[in-house]
């Protein structure tokens, strides 16, 4: 079952920023750090153009554990950083939580974790072309079309962190400039393809230098996967 997440976990960013979770109700402690509940910060030292800078915890709500009237925060709960990308969770005990938030009759135990919950694999998420070359002198359209796999699916959520404006922009719903077919984020069939199309002009506003879309595929149990396509703007 899912470890509780706690204050000495390893949180990493994909730039490799290490995150410090700082909970608001240092109550109960596993091996000496502080078991971290839904809306607990963090702060990442990642020095990636934008930043990381930070996270905020959400539960999945899938444990009935409460810690100060907040859910306790799971290993496997989704995480991202306020740039919208997947944090990378790793804690170090075997204190693990198999509490279930529907009630449980007097005297019994709680039910066997459902396939969905069980799962502990990945989602599976490619990118075609990994790599879209776009000349400022000759424009045009860029595409890309994304894979997602998953026997128990949840969401996805698109993503493009562009270095040269230091800019992040969630593109899940799409943009003006730019078409995501579907868009939502809605993943109910165990394989989705998500297909990414950007206007001459979005890519031009860009600037010279490499942007990278992030598509991140999450499962039910929250265990997240990723697929990176980059877009190399160049003047020539």
């Amino acid at each position: 079952m899912p470890l509780v997440l706690t204050s000495n976990a390893l949180i990493t960013c994909p730039h490799g920023g290490v995150g410090t979770t700082i909970p608001l109700s240092p109550i109960w402690t596993v091996n000496g750090g502080f078991v971290a509940a839904d809306g607990d910060s963090g702060t990442l030292t990642c020095v990636f153009i934008p930043p990381c800078v930070g996270y905020t915890l959400q539960s999945m709500g899938l444990n009935a554990t409460k810690i100060d009237g907040r859910n306790a925060m799971l290993v496997t709960d989704f995480t991202q950083s306020f740039t919208g990308l997947p944090l990378i969770v790793q804690d170090f005990h075997t204190t693990s939580d198999d509490s279930t938030p529907a009630p449980v009759p007097s005297g019994q135990s709680a039910p066997p974790a459902s396939p969905a919950m069980a799962d502990l694999a990945a989602p599976v998420v490619t990118a075609a072309p990994p790599t879209f070359p776009f000349s400022l002198s000759a424009p045009a359209p860029v595409a890309f079309n994304f894979t997602l796999t998953s026997d128990h699916p949840l969401k996805w959520i698109l993503s493009l962190i562009n270095p040269s404006n230091a800019q992040n922009i969630d593109l899940t719903n799409g943009a003006p400039g730019v078409t995501v077919t579907p868009s939502g984020g809605s993943w109910t069939t165990s394989t989705q393809d998500i297909a990414v199309t950007m206007t001459p002009a979005f890519v031009t506003a860009l600037s010279v230098g490499t942007s990278q879309l992030y598509l991140i595929g999450i499962s039910r149990r929250g265990i997240s996967g990723k697929a990176i396509a980059t877009i190399d703007v160049t003047s020539t």
